[in-house]
């Protein structure tokens, strides 16, 4: 678990996010189970090597884990990495919606003229 206190760099999560297969991906874990690279690969036209390639991105971005079971490596989404992106992306809207609100009040108290 991350420490709520100290917040990931957003740049490599972006990055990481910033690939259809990628997102592709990370959509397909997202429902909190973990998933073989054979079973990630199926239904697509990628090698396991690309996928791996892939997964290991957004392993390095902290989006998802990976976890031995037997002899092959499982991977699951990292939901606080998520939520400290969404969490990134609520404080710049909110920064846009305050630099909004100045900009409507600065227009409507403008004297006509």
């Amino acid at each position: 678990m991350l420490n709520p206190d100290v917040q990931p760099d957003p740049a490599p999560i972006f990055a990481a996010l910033g690939d259809r297969t990628r997102l592709s991906l990370l959509m397909k874990l997202s429902d909190g189970d973990a998933r073989s690279i054979a079973k990630l690969s199926t239904d697509t036209l990628l090698t396991r090597q690309a996928i791996t390639k892939h997964l290991r991105v957004l392993e390095g971005a902290g989006l998802v884990a990976s976890l031995r079971v037997g002899r092959e490596s499982r991977f699951a989404a990292r939901r606080e990495t998520i939520d400290a992106a969404r969490a990134y992306l609520d404080r710049v809207s909110g920064h846009w919606d305050d630099a909004l609100a100045r900009l409507r009040t600065f227009v409507e108290d403008e004297p006509a003229g």
